[in-house]
């Protein structure tokens, strides 16, 4: 009995190392964002082990079917393709992966993988792009609303004043002219 019971509580202590050892392989951010036409940077971190190993940033939801857009050579050297590059910083055990000229069709699932014989590695990174238009709305326009309503608010303000001498001066003037007409 005591044998089977010893067997039993192996396993799941095993099954806990291999995800533990399978979690730290390689951890990355859950999600980036970047402005359009701006770019953005993930960093992915993996375990020591797999220093000299190929990583690479795969576009597409799924992951068995997404797309391998850049990869390194196993080495340091900062590979490049269009709009996207990868560096390894194999002293640091992480890699870098930069996006630049960022476009809104840009926005999906991601990952950071490692090359392995096998089931290579990997971890989900969603990208977001937001507009431009975005930053010009707090910057730009927010200021000018703020501008135009003071201006308004301020025309408002020096409208009033001559309104409000007006009924005086009208008053004065009547009482002139009452006075004069009353006058023998």
């Amino acid at each position: 009995g005591a044998r089977s019971w010893e067997g039993t509580m192996w396993l799941p202590g095993a099954l806990l190392l291999l995800s533990l050892a399978g979690c730290f392989s390689i951890q990355g951010p859950k999600h980036v964002q970047g402005r359009e036409q701006g770019s953005l940077t993930v960093q992915c971190h993996y375990s020591p082990q797999w220093t000299n190993y190929q990583k690479w940033w795969c576009r597409g939801r799924y992951w068995r079917t997404c797309h391998i857009l850049v990869q390194t050579r196993g080495s340091e050297q900062e590979e490049k393709q269009g709009r996207v590059s990868i560096v390894d910083d194999q002293r640091d055990h992480s890699f870098t992966v930069t996006m630049e000229k960022l476009q809104r069709d840009d926005m999906d699932t991601y990952w950071c993988g490692i090359k392995k014989s096998g089931t290579d590695l990997g971890t989900r990174v969603r990208v977001t792009v937001y507009p431009t238009h975005y930053v010009l709305l707090v910057f730009l326009k927010v200021p000018i609303l703020l501008v135009l309503v003071s201006v308004i608010l301020w025309l408002k303000g020096s409208q009033r004043t001559p309104q409000e001498q007006e009924p005086s001066v009208l008053r004065d003037l009547n009482f002139e002219l009452l006075t004069r007409d009353l006058a023998p």
